[in-house]
């Protein structure tokens, strides 16, 4: 049973594969019957009927793309330098600053003069035709993250582990909003917090109340996510067994006796939960919280490929692909959409901290080129797997357990904000992270 289960396993990714190929090969035939509508052919034919008409239409063309590119970047450049104005005014309103501040201040003023007196590249080549000088414009592009600072800055939980608004207790996770505040489940004070961009200390928005198992209370909160339409807060509420949201401090039991750990949503409305006691992860359409789907898991505790130990944090991909930190196999697996099993995209070769091992992977993220980063909890590191490869390396952390600024302990989560920096859940040493990139 297990071979003829396998084999149609296989039979199943083959006929993917096939239809893969099958699109393919229907872009590359209508483009051998039809090659008069690339548009390679059409600026030709405009070429040879008249010259002059090329010249003030593609003047006209790259008019309309400077001045949209221009646009673009003075808005940009005016975005940043409001972000640095609102900063001052809030400096200058709390009355409390320092050297720091204001060298801080200033060298952000010189950056974005800087960026400002980068304007678009243009040239205009002198011996492409004797008959027009065509123009070649180069849009710079933003780099891709790469490397980022070995030293931290601590951006949440500068106090040491507590329950005053200027502490944290072991915080479990993270959920960046567009504003750059930060959304912390502050496991063991059973209360999410918010740390407002550059704040001294947080605010209590959910779970207030103590530790409990009423409507209005949390116990050892794990995960969140925050709705950016409605700001209602979304909460892996672990030891109550339930997903709860708290809306306007209102609060709705979505999804009960659930041993649920983190949660995601995708871009086609449905939220993922993982479950480290069944071993799985399920899926809801929002809004209509039955008894869900199985997209990764289910088969019971172990290491096949159709099973899970203990999956903890989770990312969605915009084909709906699911992946997990299968942490008690120290691995991160990918599940594709109605898949039967998944494969081992980081890990996957015992716990170790060797580039191809992982130890107790908690928080991952996944970029636009499908690198993987992990949070390599057991490791003390954040690990950056390219998708494919036996090998990671390490971004992050990697010198043992510790509480100094190039150190972690026990990293359990992880997020980017716009920029590229890199923000981490350090657990024991009850503090939020940011590694700057660098440019």
């Amino acid at each position: 049973m297990d071979l003829i289960e396998h084999r149609q396993i296989l039979n199943d990714e083959l006929n993917h594969i096939i239809n893969n190929y099958d699109e393919f090969k229907q872009t590359i035939n209508e483009q051998k019957q039809n090659p008069q509508n690339h548009s390679l052919i059409r600026q030709i034919d405009r070429w040879e009927t008249n010259s002059i008409e090329k010249i003030q239409q593609k003047a006209q063309e790259y008019r309309e793309i400077v001045i949209k590119s221009l646009q673009t970047f003075i808005n940009d450049i005016e975005t940043k330098f409001n972000d640095l104005n609102e900063q001052i005014k809030q400096i200058h309103k709390e009355n409390e600053f320092n050297e720091i501040n204001l060298n801080y201040l200033t060298n952000q003023l010189i950056e974005i003069k800087k960026e400002r007196n980068n304007s678009l590249n243009i040239s205009i080549p002198q011996d492409s035709s004797p008959f027009i000088t065509d123009i070649s414009i180069f849009l710079s592009k933003k780099p891709r993250w790469d490397k980022w600072k070995q030293n931290a800055i601590t951006v949440a939980g500068r106090n040491g582990q507590g329950q005053q608004l200027n502490q944290l207790n072991s915080p479990a996770g993270i959920f960046t909003d567009k504003n750059k505040n930060v959304f912390i489940p502050d496991h063991s004070n059973h209360r999410i917090v918010e740390w407002k961009y550059n704040a001294k200390e947080g605010q209590t928005v959910a779970g207030a109340n103590g530790e409990g198992n009423r409507i209005d209370q949390l116990n050892y909160p794990t995960n969140v996510i925050v709705e950016q339409q409605n700001l209602s807060i979304i909460i892996a509420d672990q030891e109550n067994r339930r997903v709860i949201q708290w809306l306007n401090q209102n609060q709705q039991i979505l999804i009960p006796n659930i041993d649920c750990h983190s949660l995601t949503t995708d871009n086609y409305g449905f939220l993922y939960v993982s479950n480290g006691i069944k071993n799985e992860v399920r899926r809801w359409k929002m809004g209509e919280y039955n008894e869900g789907a199985i997209v990764a898991g289910g088969n019971g505790k172990g290491n096949q490929l159709n099973q899970l130990n203990s999956p903890t944090f989770l990312v969605v991909d915009e084909d709906q692909s699911v992946y997990v930190s299968d942490c008690n196999n120290h691995r991160v697996m990918k599940w594709r959409k109605d898949a039967k099993q998944g494969r081992v995209v980081a890990g996957g070769n015992g716990q170790g901290r060797d580039p191809n091992q992982l130890s107790n992977p908690q928080g991952i993220f996944v970029d636009d080129l499908r690198q993987i980063y992990v949070a390599d909890s057991g490791n003390h590191r954040i690990m950056r797997w390219c998708e494919g490869k036996e090998l990671g390396e390490v971004v992050v952390g990697g010198n043992g357990p510790g509480n100094q600024s190039n150190q972690l302990n026990c990293p359990c989560g992880l997020c980017f904000d716009d920029e590229g920096n890199l923000h981490v859940v350090d657990f024991n040493n009850h503090r939020i992270e940011k590694f700057e990139i660098l440019l």
